[in-house]
Order: structure tokens, then sequence, then C-alpha cells
């Protein structure tokens, strides 16, 4: 799929997210046992710290594999919307309580007090609709974490910033509101598009 973001965001999220609904189960799990290895061999992949994922839906790359590989001195948590329209997380374990947010999502059940700013994070994983080569990302329009990782555009890595996705949610271009936080890479089954060495 070639596609060129100029107008119609919604039309190009309908698209993407059909298609990666398309995909058999076979080929879900297949994607991501290998969307795993290639996480695991970022270059900046953290081996202690606070590392973020999220709870996939919507015919998402699944990042259970990931998870359960991730090094003894990482922690792994899950986002969870807060009323300041920023993310915070929680650490999160299969087996731990869960409660749906307001969009349905699961989110870790724990106290407020608990809950980690973006900041801490050494590692974030975001889900995504569609993205570019050169580190754009089309979320499904909420803003979250743009607004949750601006501190990002003042300040250097960590978090870094990873997005992952099915190869087949790449699109060749898409345009760039001023709001938006470009990723440090983006992992897929088939590939890794490490934006920072595009950037040197």
């Amino acid at each position: 799929m070639t596609a060129r973001l100029t107008a119609d965001r919604a039309a190009l999220r309908r698209a993407l997210r059909d298609r990666r609904r398309g995909l058999a189960a076979g080929e879900r799990i297949a994607a991501a046992e290998r969307l795993a290895e290639r996480l695991l061999a970022l270059p900046f992949a953290p081996s202690a710290g606070y590392v973020a994922g999220y709870w996939a839906g919507d015919g998402e790359i699944a990042l259970h594999m990931w998870q359960l590989r991730l090094p003894p001195g990482c922690v792994y948590c899950l986002p969870v919307l807060h009323a300041d329209g920023r993310l915070r997380f929680a650490p999160w374990r299969a087996g731990d309580a869960l409660v749906a947010n307001r969009f349905g999502i699961p989110e870790p059940d724990v106290a407020p007090s608990s809950l980690l700013d973006p900041e801490r994070m050494q590692l974030v994983v975001a889900p995504l609709v569609g993205f570019d080569r050169s580190g754009h990302r089309l979320g499904m329009g909420g803003g979250w974490y743009d607004r949750s990782f601006a501190f990002r555009r003042d300040r250097p890595a960590p978090p870094w910033l990873v997005g992952a996705a099915f190869e087949l949610q790449r699109v060749d271009a898409l345009d760039r509101a001023d709001w938006d936080v470009a990723l440090d890479a983006v992992c897929t089954e088939s590939a890794t598009y490490d934006f920072r060495i595009a950037a040197a």
C-alpha cells in the first residue's frame, strides 16, 4: 500500500486498521515472535528500569512475547489514562488486576499514588495505526502519546520512543503536525527502522 496523508486522516486510519485486522491468527502469532526479537535487539534497549508497552487490541501487533523475554532488571508497565490528558504508567504482570478505561482498554487496577510519570520510563513501545520512513506516527487521534512525551522535543532520550506495527502499516509519507512527537524507531515483524541514523 502506498499512501500519502494529505487531508483525510480518518480515511487512512480506517484503511490501515482494516488491513491489520485482516491478518490471519497464524500470521499474528509469528509476527509477535519476530517483533520481540527486534525490540530486544535495539541498540538502546535497556537492561534495567521501567519499560512500557500496551494492551493490544483492534488488530494491533501483540507485545506478550517481548514482555516475557525482557531482561530481569526491566519492569514492564502499561499505560493508564490520567485526567490531565497525559498518560501515567503502572507496573503489570500477567494475572495482575485490570480495569477497562473509558475506551474499553484494560489498564492496571492500582492506586493513583503508585502510577509513574512518563519521564520515569526508559523505553516506551507505542501502538500506532501507520508510520512513515521519517519516524512520523499516525495514532488513533486522541493525542495521548504526543501530550505525554512532549518533553522529548526539548531533551534527549530516555525515554526512547519506539513504535510497534505490522509492516503493512508503513506508508510513504505522513504530514507532520506541530504537536507530533517523532519516534526514535519502529519495529515490525520484518524490519527495524532506526530514525536516529536517518537524522544523523
